[in-house]
């Protein structure tokens, strides 16, 4: 029985110490399991586990399919691979339905998002999500709250990372971060006992890790202390000349400073080192001198960023003191660099005993020039003792004296707000003991380039820790109140720390009025960055921005300024081209200009983006008054006279892409514009994935044409996407940019556009399932092709109209249209629109028991479709021709049409094709007895219709159920 694989799997309840003991849990820090009430649920095959390993690893964020694919089966994935993935999401949703109900604490639910789905889920009840929770508390604590909650973290691990799952690229990826991450926290839990004293059990423990990791120094560093606190000198000081012996062989380096230090310490019987935190040792060994602390306040509510500071942590635990070490944060104002530097900066001091400085570079500051080397060093320099008659003029002889100066100090040197490379280079030390680390607005790639430098880039904070921010910095708690409302808002202020302070102030500011009524204020775009500006001048978004934008190339600043007039969320150099009228080399330099500016994202090659709130301050600029800029109707006009160069580009690349995917069936022909420099797209394959890339920009391009009251482009860019919308179906939006394109045809009393507008509302509304809305739009339809007088639109009316009604089970009306419909086409010659009607024809006959003269019909337009090379409909036809094969008692020819079918759909793209062949298959399986194949087939088949909408899922859940009864 299928349904045995989701259920309780015998033995004890096991549940991991930290996860909560009731409702669901979920484990992935070792064979993946999923427990209800602590008793383990069988998940079924290992590439199901796989699927929902993908998508427990990232709760709460959007999974596209092509991640699911490319994670499962890397280079090389089948032919069916979204069908597959499909098969598996609904199997693993079957679990999660057939076990507790919706009152279960934790229980999940997956969410069909496009492009993928979404894990709605509690991700306290993850373990990887718990440790990190448990390891983010344990910082700044006592020792034995530290290592209490450090080893409650450790307890979730229960072996090999994801061990189990057929998805091989999976533990490839996530494994060995989690395997750091275990054993950083092994390192912290082992130094907090060590701060209590526990020495002697230690050595034991220690031992053995050192020998399972001979080339970790902070392990070895660890042993060596706890050797020496429990009175074995010598054993401490071997421990020192294997590990440098095992570096020097099979790496050429010697041990990092921390390691040396207690060496030497160790050599000199330092008694410090029995008692006292290592940060007290320190201390009194320090050098003779001021010992610096200049950081800034430590930022209140911080939350996030474990990966960052990870990368920063590794950085000192594995420094070889070969070099300074160099970290450069970089990201969008407002992303919250300052936040992330200050807060590591506080919580690695220790490990720099001879002090820490703090310089504020003023690189993107609206009142003041930015801070020269010079005078950077000059302040330094005094800090460090020297007086300031003794500090040297120039500045090569003053950098000298600053690298002087650290030669012998473990230093951190936090250099914020940095403008450029050339700024920050004279201020480097010298000494591979010290770090430095600098945040900048730029990418400062000079110092990659020239000084080793590692760079960071911090993004946006996800929903889960946004939420968090704006609990924390607020001091409220209405997160706990509103969780929707919060996510919204979140979500609004697009995951960017400084927008969400600013929300969480004005909540604070009035508590009585709640999340909901601020992003209710939010929601207008209009209003949003004057409601995230506070009373504060120098705390706003709008602010923010303005210092980047105003320190940009005029070039820059005017294409990014530009960028307002897209409509869509990412852009392509094409794209932008189209906008700024110059070649796509040259707009594609100035993107990578603003993207090292952080103004503009590089999500993938090629493709670029911007915040949404960047996106509304773009647009604010293009009606704000700004100096030196010509009469405000003259820059008008030149807007949009751009914004219609973006809708040409978009008409006449779309209507290249179409006719890869079937033939166009009306006159609109740009293929002689040679005014845009169009992408490469040569085949089916790449149309198709043009249009996958563009659809959310082309659904906004066409609502902006509206908004724009340019007409005409709106319906003919709305036509433009018709032969993509019956491949891939996105329901929702087909019927929303029809619906527009509806009215723009009305608006400019376009008489074609009057005809197809409701024709493709009529398709839409009829794949639906929503059979008398069809019929409205398709009479209309049919209205204006009278009107037209053409005989073409007339017949093409006339076969939408046989459709529906056949659909609609009026069966003599719909013979009468596809009969006149036929015979129009014949006159004209079409052949093309022929094998329409020869189509629908066959359905009425099918309808009406006439089997054999309706598989006649559909063998004459399977011709016809094969001669237009239309795989889409084709594929439409072969599933009908087995359909009506089975009816005839001819299986066998039904399951070859089925199976040609499948494959001509997975070649198009078709999903729902796929759906309707692996339908048939289940029927041909079942009426030969096999019904474990047939409800595969069938559950398939739901799977997809259910991802895509479709009212054809009550047809594979009836059969379905229908087995059920049966085998009950």
């Amino acid at each position: 029985m299928q349904g045995q694989d989701a259920t309780p799997a015998r033995g004890g309840t096991g549940q991991a110490s930290g996860l909560p003991a009731h409702g669901f849990t979920f484990q992935v820090l070792g064979p993946l399991e999923v427990r209800l009430d602590g008793a383990p649920l069988r998940l079924g095959s290992a590439a199901v586990r796989g699927a929902f390993a993908c998508l427990l690893l990232e709760p709460n964020q959007l999974v596209s399919i092509d991640r699911l694919i490319d994670t499962l089966w890397g280079d090389d994935p089948p032919a069916t691979a979204r069908t597959i993935v499909h098969g598996y999401i609904s199997r693993i949703r079957r679990l999660l339905h057939e076990h507790g109900d919706e009152s279960t604490p934790g229980r999940p639910e997956i969410l069909t998002r496009a492009p993928g789905y979404l894990l709605r889920i509690d991700p306290e009840r993850v373990d990887a999500h718990r440790v990190r929770t448990l390891i983010n508390e344990a910082h700044g604590k006592d020792p034995a709250t530290r290592a209490a909650l450090l080893g409650e973290a450790l307890r979730l691990w229960r072996g090999p990372v994801l061990s189990g799952i057929a998805a091989e690229r999976l533990p490839q990826l996530v494994g060995p971060n989690l395997d750091e991450l275990r054993l950083l926290a092994l390192e912290e839990r082992i130094a907090a006992e060590l701060e209590l004293g526990k020495h002697h059990r230690l050595v034991v423990e220690l031992s053995a890790l050192v020998d399972h990791h001979p080339l970790r120094e902070r392990l070895t560093y660890l042993l060596m202390l706890a050797g020496y606190r429990a009175g074995n000198r010598a054993e401490a000081l071997a421990r020192y000349h294997a590990l440098r012996e095992r570096l020097s062989h099979e790496l050429g380096i010697d041990p990092g400073p921390e390691v040396r230090t207690l060496y030497e310490r160790l050599l000199r019987d330092d008694e410090a080192l029995l008692s006292g935190t290592q940060r007290q040792a320190d201390r009194e060994v320090a050098p003779v001198g001021p010992v610096p602390a200049e950081l800034p306040p430590a930022v209140a509510g911080f939350v996030g960023r474990e990966r960052e500071m990870a990368v920063l942590d590794r950085m000192v635990e594995r420094d070889r003191g070969d070099a300074t070490l160099l970290a450069v944060l970089t990201g969008t104002a407002g992303v919250g660099k300052s936040a992330v530097a200050i807060t590591w900066a506080h919580r690695v001091a220790a490990s720099f005993p001879d002090g820490q400085l703090y310089a504020s570079l003023r690189g993107f500051d609206s009142e003041r020039a930015p801070l020269s080397p010079g005078e950077a060093l000059t302040s330094m320099i005094k800090t460090l003792g020297v007086a300031a008659d003794a500090i040297p003029v120039d500045l090569d002889d003053r950098a000298a004296l600053f690298r002087s100066l650290l030669a012998d100090r473990r230093v951190l040197v936090l250099l914020d707000n940095a403008r450029d490379s050339e700024q920050v280079r004279p201020l480097l030390p010298g000494s591979s003991r010290s770090l430095v680390l600098v945040t900048s607005r730029r990418r400062l790639d000079g110092l990659v380039v020239r000084s080793g430098a590692r760079v960071l880039p911090l993004e946006t904070l996800p929903t889960e820790s946004a939420v968090e921010l704006l609990g924390r910095a607020g001091g409220i708690d209405g997160s706990a109140a509103e969780p929707e409302a919060a996510r919204e808002l979140a979500e609004l202020c697009g995951g960017l720390p400084l927008a969400l302070r600013i929300a969480a102030a004005r909540l604070a500011a009035n508590p009585a009025r709640g999340i909901a009524g601020l992003v209710r204020e939010l929601t207008d775009e209009s209003n949003r960055l004057h409601a995230l500006d506070i009373d504060d001048a120098d705390t706003s978004v709008r602010r923010a921005f303005d210092i980047s934008y105003r320190n940009l190339h005029p070039l820059h600043a005017a294409t990014f300024r530009r960028l307002g007039l897209v409509p869509g969320h990412t852009f392509t150099a094409h794209a932008v081209a189209a906008v700024c009228e110059t070649d796509p080399p040259n707009a594609y330099r100035r993107l990578r200009a603003l993207a090292l500016a952080h103004l503009v994202t590089e999500p993938e090659p090629d493709r670029f983006g911007m915040h949404d709130l960047l996106r509304l301050y773009a647009r604010e600029l293009l009606t704000a008054p700004e100096d030196g800029r010509p009469d405000h109707a003259g820059v008008a006009e030149r807007d949009e006279k751009a914004f219609t160069r973006l809708l040409h580009y978009y008409l006449v690349v779309a209507d290249h892409a179409r006719r890869f995917l079937r033939p166009a069936r009306d006159d609109l022909d740009l293929s002689g514009d040679s005014t845009i420099e169009q992408p490469e797209i040569r085949n089916r394959t790449e149309a198709l994935a043009w249009f996958d890339s563009e659809w959310p920009n082309l659904v906004a391009a066409v609502r902006a044409a509206h908004a724009h009251g340019l007409h005409e482009h709106a319906w003919r860019l709305v036509r433009c996407q018709f032969n993509y919308l019956v491949v891939r179906c996105p329901w929702e939006d087909w019927i929303q940019i029809y619906t527009v394109g509806l009215e723009s045809a009305r608006l400019a009393a376009d008489p074609v556009g009057q005809v197809l507008m409701p024709a493709g509302l009529g398709v839409a509304y009829a794949r639906t399932g929503k059979h008398d809305e069809a019929l409205a739009h398709y009479a209309d339809s049919y209205r204006c092709a009278v009107a037209t007088g053409d005989p073409g639109w007339l017949a093409l009316a006339q076969v939408n109209m046989g459709a529906v009604l056949f659909r609609m089970s009026r069966y003599a009306e719909a013979q009468v249209h596809c009969r006149d419909a036929l015979r129009a086409y014949r006159t004209l010659g079409d052949r093309y629109r022929e094998a329409g009607a020869l189509n629908n024809l066959a359905q009425v006959e099918q309808a009406n028991g006439r089997l054999d003269e309706a598989l006649e019909h559909l063998l004459e337009a399977e011709v016809m479709y094969r001669e237009a090379d239309d795989l889409e409909t084709l594929a439409m036809v072969l599933n009908n021709c087995g359909e009506v094969s089975i009816e005839l008692g001819r299986p066998d020819d039904g399951e070859g049409y089925h199976h040609e079918a499948l494959d001509v759909a997975q070649r198009c793209g078709s999903a729902m094709h796929q759906a309707s062949a692996y339908l048939g298959l289940g029927d041909v399986a079942h009426s030969r007895g096999d019904g474990s194949v047939a409800r595969n087939r069938w559950e398939t088949a739901l799977s997809i219709y259910e991802t895509g909408g479709s009212p054809r899922a009550a047809q594979a859940r009836s059969r379905l159920q229908g087995l059920a009864a049966r085998e009950s």
